[in-house]
């Protein structure tokens, strides 16, 4: 069924005009120009590049029979002899109702092979809505990585204008077994140091040898030193245990006594002498003193060796130490606390010589280190290599930021996964179903077919169409068989080639009596029967009154009232024959038809939706038209013409060239007015108003003053608007 017809830019349709319906029965009506024949050449030929900017929606599968100028000229002007109709013969009564029943299976299966693909839609509508989901949830990795620092951007080359190829590269990435150790930020810095300001080569990091071991474990920090034995102070110091105390005290002794005993600066008596200074001296010997030397000597060099061991800013300078920062602040933090406390307690025993001292060694400290420098150098030589083979290095990182996103968007794959297997097994169900409903299908055709050839002939089709013209009243000429296929006209004096003989009327009772047999049979013997769409083009327009009501009730018993038909179109110029195909039951109307009108102006035509009551008669149609001055000038005139004409024709029955002569309508500016109103019949084509332009206010105030000069001026004010 046509749901919505589109025309634009082809003929009066200046601007895109619309037909939509949902009805079987569609009428159409409009004046003669206003473009009835390029709708029905549209459906006759869709095709045709004139209608390059129109479209048809609803027309597939079906055949589509137009009756309109086009079909009479390529069936009756062209040649002598009309194409066979074939209809089905009533002599093989088994055949018809084994075509019968094949037709109306054809039609369930049709329609359930178009439900099954309604539901296939469906299912793949559905889908699509979850793959959109999916994208827009995918987009997101686009727009983190492809706006700010556009670090990260490289890897998404391609991929950055389409969300289907965007979802279709990271469903293509297979999911390693373990997430990436690297993060994003890991994969950026790794980058930045390939492309950034960060892209060069770095030294390695050299590691100064540890504080020897002979500096911490040196046994003169382990000797007590203590003084000569021999003197003869040395059994009272030993039995006191105080020699470093002594020692201390000697700075507060003079060099030599001279006079007397000095002031002892222990216990604050003169008991100090010559001899006693001379005692505690030879106590403290060379041999003490070598032993003092060497161990102020040995805390000199482990505070030179600590101080110069360790740089940190090595450390701090280099990038690749950063993921390390930490571990080497609590490594320089630990070495620093352990030589701090090492030399304080070497300092101690040059004060205190007699003490023993055990010193902590850094030898762990730096094998801490030495691993945190092996991994940082690690870095540094895999960073340098990245650097020369940047290109390799570049696609392992992309490799690694793909694998990142696919671990972390893999609930969104893996939900989207799980609905396309689901659609892939409901959809092969469909598939088969509907092939096999094809299979059907094909059977049943092909048994029509089959059975067609036992029964189709053309002798219906020539019974019926001479039927019809006896029942018109026409029997001057009739349809006679030409060959196995074809059939003429005959006149009944027979002279067999007399189609051109024929008046318009007759031409066009012909042609359409053959149009209706077409839609009844079939073209040809092969042709299976299909839904039809039927697009009929004023049949009346050259018929006489007395045969626009048969032509009338034909098409209403045949088309507008027949099941036979999936849809109708009938397009007019005649109200009356507009009126006598709307059914008048509200009801019905409502259910079965739609009523459109067509009409021009100056913008061209357009298609409007016309309700039931908007139905007027000619007369008052043409007062419709009069009203609008954006009307062609021609039609306006001629509207103007009928009006007259019918009015005083059937209404005042005077005479009209009186009213002519009154001294109001002689004024200059109404002598246009007069001449076309005054010409012969309006109905001949002749007669059509010559010029492009005129003046409407000049028209329109001498077609009142018709009414004014009559007495007729209520008339139209009420007419007139």
């Amino acid at each position: 069924m046509v749901s919505k017809i589109k025309i634009h830019k082809v003929a009066s349709f200046k601007n895109l005009a619309l037909i939509e319906s949902d009805k079987k029965v569609n009428l159409i009506y409009g004046l003669n120009g206003t473009g009835k024949s390029t709708i029905s050449n549209l459906f006759y030929k869709p095709s045709h590049f004139n209608f390059k900017d129109c479209s048809i929606e609803g027309i597939e599968d079906v055949d589509v029979l137009v009756y309109n100028q086009t079909f009479i000229q390529e069936n009756f002007f062209e040649t002598e002899n009309l194409n066979g109709i074939f209809t089905l013969s009533q002599a093989n009564k088994d055949a018809e109702l084994e075509i019968t029943k094949s037709e109306k299976a054809l039609e369930i299966l049709e329609q359930q092979k178009a439900g099954s693909e309604i539901y296939k839609m469906e299912l793949k509508t559905q889908l699509d809505i979850k793959i959109n989901n999916a994208k827009s949830r995918i987009w997101e990795i686009k727009t983190k990585y492809s706006g700010g620092d556009r670090v990260l951007e490289f890897c998404l080359e391609g991929l950055k204008s389409d969300g289907t190829k965007l979802l279709a590269y990271l469903e293509s990435i297979k999911k390693g077994e373990n997430r990436p150790s690297s993060t994003i930020e890991s994969v950026k810095e790794e980058v930045n140091s390939l492309i950034g300001d960060q892209a060069q080569k770095y030294e390695k990091i050299e590691l100064t040898m540890p504080i020897p071991d002979n500096l911490e474990i040196n046994p003169i920090f382990k000797k007590q030193i203590v003084g000569n034995n021999n003197s003869s102070v040395s059994e009272f110091i030993a039995r006191l245990n105080n020699s470093d105390w002594i020692l201390a005290g000697l700075n507060y002794l003079p060099d030599t006594i001279n006079d007397e005993n000095q002031m002892c600066p222990f216990c604050q008596e003169k008991t100090i002498s010559n001899r006693l200074i001379n005692s505690i001296k030879d106590y403290f010997d060379e041999e003490y003193e070598n032993d003092v030397n060497n161990l102020k000597t040995a805390l000199k060099k482990y505070s030179d060796a600590t101080s110069s061991v360790l740089d940190k800013t090595v450390f701090d300078e280099n990038p690749k130490c950063e993921s390390f920062k930490k571990d080497i602040e609590l490594i320089f933090s630990e070495f620093s606390s352990i030589v701090s406390e090492n030399i304080r307690l070497i300092e101690q025993k040059v004060q205190s010589p007699s003490i023993v001292i055990s010193l902590t060694s850094t030898r762990p400290v730096f094998t801490k280190l030495a691993k945190i420098v092996e991994a940082v150098n690690g870095l540094v030589e895999e960073h340098n290599e990245k650097i020369e083979s940047k290109g390799k290095a570049l696609s392992n990182l992309k490799n690694t930021f793909w694998q990142i996103n696919r671990w972390d968007y893999d609930k969104t794959l893996s939900n989207l996964t799980e609905e396309k297997e689901a659609f892939d097994s409901k959809n092969l169900e469909i598939e088969k179903s509907i092939d096999d409903l094809i299979k059907g299908i094909i059977l049943h055709k092909n048994n029509i077919l089959n059975q067609q050839k036992k029964t189709i002939n053309i002798e219906q089709a020539i019974t019926n169409i001479n039927n019809s013209l006896v029942d018109l009243g026409i029997d001057g000429f009739s349809i006679v068989k030409h060959s196995d296929i074809l059939y003429k006209i005959k006149r009944q004096d027979g002279d067999s080639k007399i189609f051109h003989s024929l008046s318009e009327g007759e031409k066009m009772i012909i042609s359409f009596l053959y149009f209706l047999e077409l839609c009844r049979g079939r073209r040809n013997s092969t042709a299976v029967a299909r839904k039809k769409i039927v697009v009929i083009d004023d049949p009346i327009s050259s018929l006489s009154h007395i045969y626009v009501f048969n032509i009338g009730r034909l098409i209403l018993n045949e088309f507008l009232l027949s099941s036979k038909y999936e849809q109708v179109f009938i397009l007019t110029h005649s109200l009356y024959f507009f009126y006598e195909l709307t059914d008048t039951k509200k009801e019905r109307r409502d259910q079965n038809q739609k009523l459109f009108r067509l009409r021009k102006n100056e913008n061209g035509s357009e298609i409007l939706v016309m309700k039931y009551e908007e139905i007027q008669n000619d007369y008052q149609s043409y007062w419709h038209i009069v009203n609008d001055k954006d009307q062609p000038p021609a039609l306006i005139a001629n509207c103007m013409r009928n009006i007259i004409e019918y009015f005083y024709n059937f209404v005042e029955k005077s005479d009209l060239n009186v009213v002519f002569q009154k001294r109001e309508m002689q004024e200059i500016r109404f002598q246009a007015f007069n001449r076309y109103i005054n010409r012969e019949s309006h109905s001949l084509g002749q007669n059509i108003f010559d010029i492009k332009e005129f003046n409407y206010d000049h028209f329109r105030e001498a077609f009142a003053n018709i009414f004014k000069i009559s007495g007729y001026e209520d008339h139209y004010k009420k007419m007139a608007r």
